[in-house]
């Protein structure tokens, strides 16, 4: 009877982990646009305080889905793929962001996250177009 309460307790402490699943590219679709999520530069990720998964293939995807979720922006484990370590989250409140016509996004904002906004600067700096972006105003920008 121990090892059962053991178990069940143990698999609920799982069950609401915040850790993130991996994205399986080619076969996870996205939670608000429902494309499949190919693209290892730019999606992104939520987990829940109760640990639900939502995958998405692209940062606006996420912005769009939280613009009216106050509670699951505020409280949840927001990820973004790092653009220079494709594959990589991070987190998505002190990422930087970039929207610059040079690098196209797959719902067509041509947003793009970095681990900070310094690296977005190092990665395009002389584009006339770029505009770099913290959380908030990435989210400001987006909604």
């Amino acid at each position: 009877m121990k090892r059962l309460s053991l178990i069940i307790v143990l698999l609920l402490f799982i069950s609401c982990s915040k850790t993130p699943e991996p994205i399986n590219y080619g076969t996870d679709m996205c939670h608000y646009c429902k494309m499949t999520i190919v693209t290892k530069t730019h999606a992104a990720q939520m987990v829940t305080d109760k640990g639900k998964q939502y995958k998405f293939d692209a940062i606006e995807c996420m912005i769009r889905f939280l613009e009216d979720k106050e509670d699951l922006k505020t409280n949840s484990n927001l990820l973004i793929i790092d653009y220079k370590q494709p594959g990589i989250m991070v987190n998505a409140r002190t990422a930087g962001y970039l929207i610059c016509d040079e690098i196209a996004s797959p719902m067509g904002a041509n947003l793009t996250g970095f681990s900070s906004v310094e690296d977005a600067k190092k990665t395009i700096d002389s584009s006339n177009s770029a505009m770099y972006f913290d959380w908030n105003g990435i989210f400001k920008k987006i909604n």
